[in-house]
């Protein structure tokens, strides 16, 4: 009797530091009723003669403005909060007393990753409904400190600094590539011991660019990321050394990947079969290409049009579908959004109004960033202008 009023007190003081030290137990989730999220101002038709600043928040835990269904979403600390886009105020939250890794979207829900209890890894992947804050689903994937997530649209990549991993709208892996930590079935991966710089994905594609052992070169890797039948086997599209060393890709569209070189800068385009098929010189700096994007992301926005890079200087459009720059405008804090019926793009003082077809500018909007002078990351909800100012999201609103 001793040793089972024992084992019951053991048992019972396991289950309450389970829980105590759970999820569950770390966690405020503050919900709405659904349909109740008010949602946000139409789109504008035209740019306004000016702007003026709605709001700012927090959010470190986002590199670019996050808008999820009716939600500017702002992710700081440990919470991940739903606000309304033309007043900032919080309709519903997510908070952990652990910190956030990053957040973004996938599968038009928001997704929040958080670092586990040591803080060592970003292992704690948390779904979130847009519209009520209410939590879809959970898992723990294998990332390290300084991940993405990249939505393919219908996959999202999980990336890492030697592995990345691509999850369904379920949370389950469909595909895995690079250094796998604890291998259920050794010998699976081509190239287990690479370094990867920069990533891009689209629609059925995953373009990792390698660095890796014995190779002077970059080698560029296109990854289905749909996995097929076996998750820890991926299915190579095409690995190519490349042409030289310190690239970066930028963006992934159809069958094509964009990857920028320095010396000279010039952006190059690599078909299906990884072969080059074209190379644009790039009037930028060779210092802006001679590093890795943050994050291993290139700072990029797309319209229907264009896929707007900002390569740390200037601003190029990039056409869409076969990935050929249309025009570079220099001296630029940022990429450029769709607003209206033009595009703007953050300068030092202020936004200028785009064509997004020649990119002639035709003015420039004054705004007041106070002591921020580094780069800016735009975004719209409706007709409300938002810009990623570092650690900060301020939404602006048309002058009235």
């Amino acid at each position: 009797m001793i040793v089972a009023v024992v084992l019951a007190v053991v048992v019972l003081g396991g289950g309450v530091l389970y829980w105590r030290s759970s999820a569950a137990a770390t966690t405020e989730s503050v919900t709405v009723a659904p349909g109740t999220f008010p949602q946000p101002p139409s789109s504008a038709a035209t740019v306004p003669a000016g702007f003026t600043q709605a709001w700012r928040e927090p959010s470190a835990a986002t590199s670019a403005p996050l808008v999820v269904g009716p939600a500017v979403v702002t992710a700081d600390g440990g919470a991940v909060t739903g606000r309304d886009a033309t007043t900032g105020t919080a309709h519903w939250s997510y908070t952990r007393t652990a910190q956030l890794c990053t957040a973004g979207s996938g599968f038009g829900e928001v997704m929040a990753l958080y670092r586990n209890h040591d803080a060592t890894a970003c292992s704690e992947l948390t779904v979130l409904a847009p519209s009520s804050g209410a939590r879809r689903a959970q898992s723990n994937p294998d990332a390290l400190p300084g991940t993405r997530l990249l939505d393919t649209g219908t996959l999202v990549a999980i990336t890492g600094a030697n592995y990345v991993q691509v999850v369904r709208s379920d949370l389950v892996k469909t595909t895995e590539y690079g250094t796998v930590v604890t291998p259920d079935q050794p010998g699976r991966q081509p190239r287990p011991d690479c370094d990867f710089g920069s990533f891009a994905v689209t629609q059925g594609r995953l373009a990792v660019l390698e660095r890796c052992p014995g190779e002077s070169d970059d080698r560029l890797t296109v990854v289905a990321p749909d996995g097929g039948s076996d998750a820890t086997t991926p299915s190579v599209v095409f690995s190519q050394p490349q042409p030289g060393p310190h690239g970066q890709v930028v963006a992934a569209s159809g069958d094509r990947v964009a990857v920028a070189r320095p010396a000279p800068a010039r952006l190059e385009i690599v078909d299906g079969q990884g072969n080059l098929v074209s190379t644009f010189a790039v009037p930028v700096p060779d210092a802006d290409l001679a590093a890795d994007p943050p994050g291993g992301v290139a700072r990029t926005t797309s319209d229907n049009q264009h896929i707007y890079w900002w390569t740390g200087s200037a601003t190029v459009a990039i056409d869409r579908g076969d990935l050929t720059p249309a025009w570079t405008l220099p001296d630029t804090s940022g990429p450029a959004v769709r607003y209206g019926d033009s595009v703007l793009v953050p300068v030092r003082g202020g936004l200028q109004v785009v064509n997004p077809a020649t990119g002639a500018v035709g003015r420039t909007i004054p705004v007041d960033r106070g002591s921020w002078t580094g780069p800016v990351v735009p975004g719209v909800a409706g007709s409300v202008l938002l810009e990623q100012r570092g650690p900060e999201l301020v939404a602006l609103t048309p002058a009235r």
